[in-house]
Parts: C-alpha cells; sequence; structure tokens
C-alpha cells in the first residue's frame, strides 16, 4: 500500500525474540501489513510492513544475523543464529528496501493495524497486480 502522507509517521522499534537484533523503522502509526500465504511466510506467521531501505536502521545485531535463501535467490531471508527469529528481511518484490515483521514490532507505537492478505502461492501473477494497485496510489 502507497502511503500518501508522512504526517503520522513514527518510529517503530523492534527485534527478534532473544534481544540480539534490534532495529528502528520509520513508518505510519497506522500499519497496512500483508499477509502472504507463500510456503515461507505462512509457516512462520510472518506479516509484512514493506519499507525503503533510508526508512530502516540496523541498531545492533549485524553480527548475530544468518542468511537463507531459496528458489530465485533474490529474497535475503535474515534470521537471528540464536533464536531463529526472521524479524526484517530483503524481499524479492522490493531487493531495494526491506520487509519488517510487523509481529516483532516492539508495543506502543501502532495506532491501527490493517491486515491485508497476498497470494504469494501465485506469486508472479500476484506480484505484478500489488505493483499496478501501488503505481495507480502514488500518482
Amino acid at each position: 500500500m502507497a502511503i500518501h502522507s508522512t504526517e503520522s509517521w513514527v518510529v517503530h522499534r523492534g527485534g527478534c525474540h532473544c534481544g540480539r537484533v534490534r532495529f528502528e523503522v520509520d513508518a505510519p502509526a497506522a500499519i497496512a501489513a500483508v499477509d502472504c500465504n507463500c510456503s515461507l511466510c505462512q509457516k512462520t506467521g510472518y506479516l509484512h510492513l514493506i519499507v525503503s531501505r533510508d526508512r530502516f536502521r540496523l541498531l545492533q545485531g549485524r553480527d548475530a544475523l544468518t542468511t537463507y535463501t531459496f528458489n530465485t535467490h533474490t529474497a535475503q531471508h535474515l534470521f537471528c543464529a540464536t533464536c531463529g527469529i526472521k524479524s526484517f528481511y530483503v524481499p524479492r518484490s522490493h531487493p531495494d528496501g526491506y520487509s519488517v515483521n510487523v509481529r516483532c514490532l516492539d508495543p506502543g507505537t501502532i495506532a491501527d493495524l490493517q491486515i491485508q492478505p497476498f497470494d504469494g502461492q501465485n506469486w508472479e501473477d500476484s506480484i505484478e497486480g500489488l505493483r499496478d494497485r501501488d503505481a495507480i496510489e502514488t500518482q
């Protein structure tokens, strides 16, 4: 979902379960998260908040991250090597940004959460529709 104004943006903080990985992200207080049904997201319950690279800051834990790739190897799935939590990663759909797992954000800064389904099982067809919608919303 495209965002038109930064008036209600906040700094969300989050991280992995054990606390070794911590980050912050500039994003709206009202989040439109994407719930993907691909094989990986479905098994992990990941809720996507896509942000540009300049809106994401890794505060600690770079040395604790390990990477998993599959299929096209475009997405860089980053996991904490200690607790196994994927709190953010570089998505195939937006390789110039990050997908932050909304479920890994600290409480207190999310004013509203809307969850939008995404058919990741049919990724190639679905991503074109998502990109088309984003292009229309940003005009």
